[in-house]
């Protein structure tokens, strides 16, 4: 557990410096870079998303050419080139848009950055989106890859990991939420930066220190080349099947094949020893004698191996809802909290740090989770899981109903405050206090803590070893997906409801004449149409790794 121990620490720094600019920069974007509100959002589910999405790349290059460890070190390189240049555009009035107040002069909107700033704006943010996919690609795997998962001891311990990973990703939230949120709103975002990059710099050395008690797994080449050539080979060598005696390899298993000749037989049989299953049958097709083309010999091992890829996609597929879900919380959500009171007696809370309540609540729940109800989990089911993965990833997006469902209803509370008290298109607060956007905020840090550690150690434990970190980046893949999915969403909504010859629900100048609880009430039965179609799939499937649902 030491060598993990490093992991948990740098990633207490990593999300502290991803998420202290993420979670309040549509706000940086609206007020200082005079962006529209649905512009901001936008640019914020789409860095959120690529940075994310790049995990892939971090996954794939940690597999096939280099360790999880030097990947780390090269990402967190780059993120620290990013946030220098971000922290250089903030200290710097002349790299932004000039400065204006849209209340005083509303016949002379605000310029929006553009050019050479707005260049050096998205360069700075896509160095660190690069920086945070590398690293969220290789260090949850990295992690993990240091417990003995031949043992029940050893898969219990990476479990633990997994859980305290969450933990640890939302108590650098929780830092970045509160004081690096705090800071940007009070003292500028020239300081906010300089702390998230002083962090990413630190966790450098911290990383570094542990390099004499890290295992390492050797790389074992492209998993996408191995899943590419398996899938070519079963399609051409299919084809052939059709004109030729060209015979699949073991074909006991598959009996509606033409019988092989003695010699063949016993070349397959020098080939491997194990005998392809009968799920996804047709890619039994790429272990043959005589494929298509030499390069396409596939071993049976191989096979099996993309079988078990092409068999967690849709589990991945599904999650992607939720995901979108959880977008609202860095867009929506934090202009909806800018609209209310946000004062807590004398002090007035940032809309930023609202994300605080549910990381308090994952950070109190992680531990609870992982020492009282797993254990007594598997006294019940006398299991060595107690909770599986799929099981624990089915709460998670059954409560993301529960959360957009909460959403709907308050944000009917928040414009009927508004209607009341004459405040639509007025940018004063609303005279209704921001913890009613806390309800919804604590159901999907809920539903974000049973899903993203459950998928974490879902797709690490049943992907073959040499796809390990790829098949672990799906996780924040996920997210990425979302986020985009969210910004395909917006626009949608924008153009179906405007060709109405109404105004768009998510459009206009101030938050209060949208219409997010619509919107809301969208996501809900499309989250629920999303659970149902899980249960099609999670039914279905049945776990390859040890422990998954054996008896302890």
């Amino acid at each position: 557990m030491l060598a993990a121990s490093f992991a948990l620490v740098v990633e207490v720094l990593e999300n502290l410096a991803y998420l202290a600019n993420a979670s309040n920069l549509v706000l940086y974007l609206s007020k200082y870079m005079h962006l529209s509100p649905s512009k901001s959002a936008n640019n914020v589910t789409n860095f959120m998303g690529t940075a994310f999405l790049l995990a892939l790349l971090g996954g794939f290059l940690s597999d096939a050419f280099f360790t999880t460890y030097h990947i780390y070190l090269i990402s967190a390189l780059i993120e620290f080139l990013g946030l220098i240049i971000l922290t250089i555009q903030a200290w710097t009035p002349s790299l932004k848009p000039p400065t204006c107040d849209p209340s005083t002069t509303p016949s002379m909107p605000c310029q929006e950055i553009d050019g050479g700033k707005a260049a050096m704006l998205f360069i700075g943010l896509y160095l660190v989106a690069l920086g945070v996919g590398g690293i969220k690609g290789s260090l949850p795997t990295h992690g993990a890859e240091q417990f003995d998962e031949n043992t029940p001891q050893g898969r219990k311990q990476r479990s633990t990991f997994f859980n305290y990973f969450v933990f640890c990703l939302s108590f650098g939230a929780l830092i970045a939420v509160t004081f690096v949120v705090w800071v940007e709103d009070n003292k500028g975002w020239e300081w906010g930066f300089a702390i998230s990059t002083i962090a990413i710099l630190v966790s450098i050395p911290i990383f570094f220190f542990g390099s004499s008690f890290y295992r390492n797994k050797i790389p074992s080449g492209s998993p996408l080349t191995t899943i590419c050539k398996v899938l070519v080979a079963a399609m051409l060598n299919g084809c052939m099947s059709r004109n030729s005696s060209n015979a699949i390899a073991n074909l006991s298993a598959s009996p509606s094949f033409e019988p092989e000749t003695n010699k063949e037989q016993e070349e397959n049989a020098k080939q491997t020893d194990e005998i392809p299953t009968q799920s996804l049958k047709f890619l039994n097709r790429a272990v043959v004698y005589k494929p298509a083309h030499p390069a396409l010999q596939c071993t049976v091992n191989q096979v099996e191996d993309v079988k078990i890829v092409l068999k967690i996609l849709p589990i991945f597929a599904c999650t992607i809802a939720l995901n979108c879900c959880l977008a609202q919380l860095s867009t929506f959500s934090v202009e909806q909290a800018a609209s209310m009171d946000t004062k807590l007696g004398s002090l007035k809370i940032p809309p930023a740090s609202l994300p605080v309540f549910p990381v308090v609540f994952i950070m109190i729940l992680a531990p609870v989770y992982d020492h009282l109800i797993i254990p007594f989990a598997r006294r019940v089911t006398n299991t060595e899981m107690g909770i599986t993965h799929l099981q624990r990833i089915g709460i998670g997006l059954f409560l993301s109903i529960i959360s957009m469902a909460v959403a709907a209803l308050v944000e009917i509370k928040r414009k009927r405050v508004a209607t009341d008290s004459g405040l639509l298109d007025s940018t004063a607060p609303l005279p209704i206090t921001f913890f009613w956007i806390a309800l919804q905020y604590l159901f999907l840090g809920s539903a974000d803590l049973f899903t993203l550690a459950g998928l974490l150690e879902f797709f690490f434990t049943e992907a073959p070893s040499s796809m390990r970190s790829l098949a672990t980046s799906l996780s924040w893949t996920s997210l990425a997906m979302g986020y985009y999915l969210s910004s395909v969403i917006v626009s949608i909504v924008n153009n179906v409801t405007g060709n109405s010859g109404h105004s768009p629900w998510l459009s206009g100048y101030t938050i209060n004449r949208y219409h997010l609880d619509r919107f809301y009430w969208l996501m809900c039965v499309l989250s629920t149409l999303n659970f149902l179609h899980y249960l099609f799939w999670a039914m279905r499937y049945k776990y390859r790794s040890a422990g998954a649902g054996a008896s302890k």
